[in-house]
């Protein structure tokens, strides 16, 4: 046995001597190969941000191993079937996308109808074929107040024969302003020319909620200023989708009205508080986005939303075409988890809207001030308030019971969601990404089948139903196959 024993302790020693001199051969290797390479330290070499992506980027693999099983996903397997990620393509020969500028123009559509009785009527909102008969118009004249006869004897409105779901003697009030808490509803009157329309997003992966938003207010809206970064708000690099599907053609029905900003660079201080990151996006945004417009009015209407909020066009418009509403604008929006199907109770009712004007001297033309309630102790407030000549009392497109747009929160297919966990900015806790467990595929598909959260909890969420008013934006409904994800839980056959 003492022999045996011996003889096990000679081996192990010969291993051992075996392996020291291998790597005593491989340090020596590379103690040479790196003096040769203008005589680098190993440990600067070690230490230099390309070898330590390429050292993350190993680790990220090891951590996706295990995606054959359905747990996780490599942090690029999001883009692929996206864009292809080998291939950058060039800026077109008339400029870089994210140094143009963009020339704001009057919108000279005719929005009304002037008829020979003096009516002037929202085209839309008013039932058209009543014109064709006299004595329908001269109804609608007879019922105005005799009082109001008397009183406005000079400046007599003849009202319009209004569609279902618009409102006011000119029937361009929609329902959603009309229920609206706008103190002055009664007195607005139309525009003899239209605002211009300014709607700036953030975009990161909502690609198919980005289409419904440009199908939704495509009309409407004069320019969209859509900011693309090339890090997440986690600090991440990450691929510009955006930009390379705006080149190859996606998004041709609304390229001319897109201004493309790029943000090359992350914050300082994002990484340990990811609410400096968050709010530098939307500062970023406004302040390139409105720099590089041309012909501004003091009066055009700034709108600045996040990718999954959806304002609906009927509000939008309103605010277009008629003068007498105060400002800051909110909008109520129908709130839905991981897809339409979820519908959760009450609205989200975030301030989103004012006027050029109120932007650069009540919020030093900066996004993330606007998105906040505190516009009353800025300084730049009362003196702005005073140069209107009218008290400015906030208010809010639509109601808790009438929604003005739609707000869907993780509403992507399970990929997507992971993606949106490990993005997601340092100071939002709890971070769920930061769970491991939180990030499997398996983990992420019964949430959606349930409607659950992260934290566990399951909420009873009213019945829902895509024939329902206000469900979801109309594109994606008259493209219902293609966004079926959204419209219906895929994981579930049951009925909500």
């Amino acid at each position: 046995m003492g022999r045996s024993h011996l003889s096990v302790r000679r081996r192990i020693r010969r291993y051992k001597v075996l392996l020291l001199c291998l790597l005593g051969i491989c340090i020596i290797s590379l103690l040479h190969y790196y003096r040769a390479l203008h005589n680098i330290s190993l440990l600067q070499e070690l230490l230099s941000p390309s070898t330590l992506k390429m050292f993350i980027d190993i680790f990220w693999n090891f951590l996706a191993a295990d995606f054959g099983s359905k747990q996780e996903l490599h942090k690029d397997s999001l883009w692929k079937g996206i864009v292809d990620l080998s291939v950058i393509l060039p800026d077109p020969p008339d400029g870089k996308l994210h140094e143009r500028t963009f020339v704001l123009h009057d919108d000279l559509t005719p929005f009304f109808i002037h008829t020979k009785s003096g009516a002037v009527c929202f085209r839309e909102g008013t039932n058209v074929a009543a014109f064709t008969s006299h004595r329908r118009l001269q109804q609608h004249h007879n019922e105005i107040n005799p009082k109001d006869k008397a009183i406005n004897a000079d400046k007599m409105v003849v009202r319009c024969p209004c569609r279902q779901g618009w409102h006011g003697p000119h029937c361009g009030i929609p329902t959603i302003v009309y229920h609206s808490n706008l103190p002055s509803k009664s007195k607005v009157i139309p525009r003899k020319v239209p605002r211009r329309v300014i709607n700036a997003i953030n975009i990161n992966h909502e690609f198919d909620l980005l289409h419904a938003r440009f199908h939704e207010l495509g009309d409407v809206v004069d320019v969209f200023l859509v900011c693309e970064s090339n890090f997440t708000a986690y600090g991440d690099s990450k691929p510009l989708v955006f930009r390379q599907q705006i080149l190859n053609g996606m998004f041709d029905y609304i390229k001319h009205k897109i201004l493309y900003i790029f943000l090359d660079h992350f914050p300082d201080g994002g990484h340990a508080d990811g609410w400096i990151a968050d709010d530098y996006l939307r500062t970023y945004l406004t302040k390139n986005g409105m720099s590089r417009l041309e012909g501004l009015k003091k009066d055009d209407v700034f709108i600045i939303d996040d990718a999954d909020e959806i304002p609906a066009r009927d509000g939008i418009l309103f605010l277009k075409l008629y003068d007498g509403w105060t400002e800051p604008v909110g909008i109520h929006m129908r709130k839905s988890l991981y897809g339409f199907y979820w519908r959760q109770f009450g609205t989200l009712n975030v301030l989103s809207a004012c006027t050029a004007a109120m932007l650069f001297k009540v919020y030093n033309g900066d996004g993330i001030l606007l998105r906040r309630r505190s516009y009353y102790s800025m300084s730049g407030f009362r003196e702005y308030e005073n140069s209107t000549g009218r008290i400015l009392v906030p208010w809010a497109i639509g109601s808790p019971v009438h929604y003005a747009g739609w707000h869907c929160s993780w509403c992507f297919k399970p990929d997507g969601i992971y993606y949106k966990l490990i993005s997601a900015q340092n100071g939002d806790f709890p971070r769920w990404g930061d769970y491991s467990e939180k990030r499997k595929m398996s983990y992420i598909i019964e949430l959606i089948r349930t409607g659950g959260w992260f934290d566990g909890s399951i909420s009873d969420y009213p019945p829902s139903d895509p024939r329902e008013h206000m469900f979801a934006p109309k594109y994606l409904l008259d493209n219902y196959e293609k966004y079926r994800y959204l419209l219906e839980n895929p994981y579930t056959k049951a009925k909500h």
